[in-house]
Protein backbone atom coordinates (compact mmCIF):
# COMPACT_ATOMS: atom_id res chain seq x y z
CA UNK A 1 0.00 0.00 0.00
CA UNK A 2 1.40 3.44 -1.09
CA UNK A 3 1.53 6.45 0.90
CA UNK A 4 0.75 9.68 -0.48
CA UNK A 5 3.76 11.92 0.22
CA UNK A 6 3.01 16.31 0.24
CA UNK A 7 4.80 18.51 0.58
CA UNK A 8 4.34 19.38 4.46
CA UNK A 9 6.12 15.88 4.60
CA UNK A 10 9.36 16.78 2.75
CA UNK A 11 11.92 19.41 3.64
CA UNK A 12 12.49 21.56 0.52
CA UNK A 13 15.57 22.68 0.91
CA UNK A 14 17.13 19.30 2.41
CA UNK A 15 15.85 17.68 -1.02
CA UNK A 16 17.43 20.70 -3.06
CA UNK A 17 20.83 19.74 -1.49
CA UNK A 18 20.20 16.03 -1.64
CA UNK A 19 19.68 16.13 -5.48
CA UNK A 20 22.63 14.41 -7.69
CA UNK A 21 21.86 16.65 -10.10
CA UNK A 22 22.32 20.45 -10.39
CA UNK A 23 19.68 22.52 -9.30
CA UNK A 24 19.85 26.25 -10.12
CA UNK A 25 17.27 28.44 -9.80
CA UNK A 26 17.38 32.09 -11.47
CA UNK A 27 15.05 34.96 -10.76
CA UNK A 28 13.20 37.27 -13.72
CA UNK A 29 16.58 38.92 -14.65
CA UNK A 30 18.99 35.98 -14.89
CA UNK A 31 20.34 36.15 -11.07
CA UNK A 32 21.09 33.11 -9.81
CA UNK A 33 19.04 32.44 -6.25
CA UNK A 34 19.30 28.32 -5.53
CA UNK A 35 22.85 26.65 -6.25
CA UNK A 36 22.58 23.13 -4.43
CA UNK A 37 25.73 21.43 -3.69
CA UNK A 38 25.64 19.33 -7.08
CA UNK A 39 25.76 22.69 -9.04
CA UNK A 40 29.24 23.50 -7.16
CA UNK A 41 30.95 19.91 -8.29
CA UNK A 42 29.52 20.13 -11.78
CA UNK A 43 30.42 23.64 -12.47
CA UNK A 44 33.15 24.30 -9.55
CA UNK A 45 31.60 27.82 -8.08
CA UNK A 46 30.57 27.71 -4.32
CA UNK A 47 27.29 28.79 -3.34
CA UNK A 48 28.44 32.06 -2.73
CA UNK A 49 30.14 33.00 -5.87
CA UNK A 50 27.11 32.27 -7.81
CA UNK A 51 24.67 33.48 -5.97
CA UNK A 52 23.60 36.64 -6.89
CA UNK A 53 25.24 36.47 -10.18
CA UNK A 54 24.25 36.38 -13.99
CA UNK A 55 23.62 33.07 -15.69
CA UNK A 56 26.39 34.25 -17.55
CA UNK A 57 28.60 32.21 -15.14
CA UNK A 58 28.02 29.15 -16.77
CA UNK A 59 26.99 30.08 -20.45
CA UNK A 60 29.59 30.24 -22.56
CA UNK A 61 29.77 34.08 -24.55
CA UNK A 62 28.86 32.70 -27.88
CA UNK A 63 25.38 31.05 -26.95
CA UNK A 64 24.52 34.09 -24.54
CA UNK A 65 22.28 36.36 -26.82
CA UNK A 66 20.65 33.04 -28.03
CA UNK A 67 20.20 32.21 -24.36
CA UNK A 68 18.94 35.45 -23.37
CA UNK A 69 16.52 35.84 -25.50
CA UNK A 70 14.89 32.73 -24.89
CA UNK A 71 15.31 33.69 -21.56
CA UNK A 72 13.18 37.13 -21.76
CA UNK A 73 10.65 35.41 -23.93
CA UNK A 74 9.98 32.82 -21.20
CA UNK A 75 9.60 35.72 -18.70
CA UNK A 76 7.49 37.75 -21.38
CA UNK A 77 5.19 34.72 -22.02
CA UNK A 78 4.92 32.52 -19.24
CA UNK A 79 5.81 29.63 -21.68
CA UNK A 80 8.68 26.96 -22.34
CA UNK A 81 9.04 24.24 -24.13
CA UNK A 82 11.54 22.94 -22.41
CA UNK A 83 9.72 21.69 -19.28
CA UNK A 84 9.62 18.26 -20.99
CA UNK A 85 12.04 18.48 -23.47
CA UNK A 86 15.64 17.80 -22.44
CA UNK A 87 17.79 20.67 -23.81
CA UNK A 88 21.35 19.61 -24.20
CA UNK A 89 24.00 22.67 -24.07
CA UNK A 90 27.68 23.68 -23.93
CA UNK A 91 28.45 25.64 -20.46
CA UNK A 92 31.25 26.72 -18.63
CA UNK A 93 33.12 25.43 -15.89
CA UNK A 94 34.78 27.66 -13.03
CA UNK A 95 37.98 26.56 -14.69
CA UNK A 96 37.87 27.70 -18.36
CA UNK A 97 36.83 23.86 -19.52
CA UNK A 98 34.01 23.44 -21.34
CA UNK A 99 30.66 20.77 -20.41
CA UNK A 100 28.26 19.84 -21.72
CA UNK A 101 24.95 19.80 -20.00
CA UNK A 102 21.30 18.86 -20.47
CA UNK A 103 18.71 19.82 -18.53
CA UNK A 104 14.95 20.32 -18.14
CA UNK A 105 13.11 23.31 -16.41
CA UNK A 106 10.27 24.42 -14.71
CA UNK A 107 8.10 27.98 -14.00
CA UNK A 108 7.84 29.19 -11.10
CA UNK A 109 5.08 31.68 -10.57
CA UNK A 110 3.92 34.77 -7.83
CA UNK A 111 0.90 34.20 -6.55
CA UNK A 112 -0.18 36.83 -8.92
CA UNK A 113 0.28 34.23 -11.76
CA UNK A 114 3.68 36.37 -13.01
CA UNK A 115 6.77 34.36 -13.30
CA UNK A 116 9.19 34.60 -10.62
CA UNK A 117 11.93 32.73 -11.89
CA UNK A 118 12.91 29.50 -13.71
CA UNK A 119 14.58 26.50 -12.11
CA UNK A 120 16.53 24.27 -13.75
CA UNK A 121 17.32 20.60 -13.06
CA UNK A 122 21.25 20.00 -14.76
CA UNK A 123 23.44 16.96 -15.49
CA UNK A 124 27.17 17.04 -16.38
CA UNK A 125 26.92 14.78 -19.40
CA UNK A 126 30.52 15.65 -20.66
CA UNK A 127 31.86 12.61 -20.37
CA UNK A 128 29.18 10.50 -22.05
CA UNK A 129 28.86 12.82 -25.19
CA UNK A 130 32.87 12.69 -25.49
CA UNK A 131 32.67 9.01 -25.46
CA UNK A 132 29.53 9.13 -27.92
CA UNK A 133 32.06 11.13 -30.18
CA UNK A 134 34.72 8.79 -29.81
CA UNK A 135 32.52 5.85 -30.78
CA UNK A 136 31.22 7.35 -33.75
CA UNK A 137 35.00 8.23 -34.97
CA UNK A 138 35.82 4.54 -34.24
CA UNK A 139 32.62 3.74 -36.44
CA UNK A 140 33.73 5.88 -39.54
CA UNK A 141 37.06 4.81 -39.46
CA UNK A 142 35.95 0.65 -39.10
CA UNK A 143 33.14 1.76 -42.16
CA UNK A 144 36.29 3.29 -44.33
CA UNK A 145 38.57 0.25 -43.99
CA UNK A 146 38.03 -1.51 -47.46
CA UNK A 147 36.75 -4.99 -46.99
Amino acid sequence: MSQDVTSQDIDVGQLIAAMGDAVVVSDPQGAITVWNPAAERIFGFTRDEALGRSLDLITPERQRQRHWDGYAKTMRTGITRYGAEVLRVPALHKDGRSLSIAFTVGLLHAPDGSVSGIAAIIRDETKRWADERQMRQRLTELEARPT
